[in-house]
């Protein structure tokens, strides 16, 4: 079942989405060589507290940190560990939440550690872009295969391949709610999109194949064929006046 969000529901939830959305801009100051995963997550974990919520992802489904912390070849959940150390030239996805008052917020950015490879910075470019065209989808009327379409057209028209295994998902009081969202489709198919919507929009994007392996640790997933992987995520709502990004806190990140 959708759950369709009100006015003051969606307005409980822009709080939530801020607090996670100033959390990745903690992570961002927090990305340097030679810091580790584990410490990260500790100032994500700390600014979240300190706003008076909770980190929604620390316990969550067993997750035994308050962020996912990927690297390079890491696509999602990676676990933040003191053992994990950023080097340059590294591309690190931080992926987050934070629960305010009943409601979440979820977001993740790829932030390159230093100076990094054109091929990167192309990656993380188009995994951006390619969120903002599947929002660009996100109108009353629209099915939610126009937004996977979106998002798979532009991946697929710059050389990268999108994941496939996993996908976006709706959001509220649930940090996953229905409907799922995926980054690919059909367009005119799949659920008609209307006003009090809130989804979380997250492409996850590989240089090369969209096959993915999960590791033994039973939560970080890997590019099958080693080849870099970019994740981009707002949470959004669809209102009658149009599309409010929930989570995005500074313009251009």
């Amino acid at each position: 079942m959708i759950h369709l969000k009100n006015s003051a529901q969606i307005t409980a939830m822009k709080d939530a989405g801020r607090i996670t959305g100033e959390a990745l801009l903690v992570a961002r100051d927090a990305v340097r060589p030679g810091v580790s995963t584990y410490e990260i997550d500790l100032a994500i974990r700390r600014y979240i507290e300190k706003c008076g919520a909770t980190p929604t992802f620390l316990g969550y489904g067993g997750f035994p940190a308050s962020a996912c912390i990927s690297i390079n070849d890491e696509v999602i959940h990676g676990i933040p560990s003191k053992s994990r150390i950023l080097r340059e030239g590294d591309i690190v996805k931080i992926d987050t939440g934070a629960t305010y008052h009943g409601y979440v917020g979820d977001s993740a950015r790829t932030i390159p550690v230093g100076h990094v490879s054109e091929e990167a910075k192309r990656l993380m470019q188009v995994t951006r872009d390619s969120f903002w065209a599947g929002v660009e989808m996100l109108r009353p009327g629209n099915r939610l295969g126009d937004i996977g379409h979106a998002i798979d057209s532009l991946v697929v028209a710059n050389g990268f391949s999108t994941v496939r295994r996993y996908v976006g998902h709706g959001i509220g009081t649930d940090m996953h709610e229905s409907p799922d969202v995926p980054n690919f489709g059909t367009p005119g198919r799949g659920i008609r999109l209307c006003a009090g919507m809130t989804l979380a929009i997250e492409p996850m994007v590989n240089v090369g194949s969209f096959e993915v392996r999960e590791l033994p640790d039973g939560w970080t997933v890997k590019t099958q064929d080693g080849s870099l992987s970019a994740h981009y995520e707002n949470t959004v709502a669809l209102t009658s006046d149009g599309v409010l990004i929930l989570t995005e806190v500074e313009k251009g990140f």
